[in-house]
């Protein structure tokens, strides 16, 4: 629940310093950003809190399905930083 707020204020803050000139481009590079940081928290964290050597043991030692387990978890978790990171951007544009 820590990581959805930071992620939420990280997407606020980026949402309102981002120049508009960036444009869609900006965007697309933001949302790219706060979803690798997201999902990089989420492996570093472990599955369900558990250290990195557990989590492995339960993937039977692939971190490729270690990351892939956070990209989909991360997926699914991802519409509340996203609006965060749209709103100022849209309350900006509408000035």
């Amino acid at each position: 629940m820590i990581l959805l707020w930071v992620t939420v204020g990280l997407a606020l803050v980026l949402g309102a310093l981002m120049p508009l000139r960036w444009g869609v481009w900006g965007l697309l590079g933001a949302v790219v950003l706060l979803f690798g940081l997201q999902v990089g928290a989420r492996t570093v964290m472990g599955f369900e809190g558990a250290s990195i050597e557990e989590s492995l043991l339960l993937f039977n030692g692939s971190w490729g399905a270690l990351v892939g387990w956070n990209v989909q978890v991360s997926y699914r978790a991802f519409a509340g930083p996203l609006l965060a990171l749209v709103l100022p951007l849209i309350w900006r544009y509408a000035r």
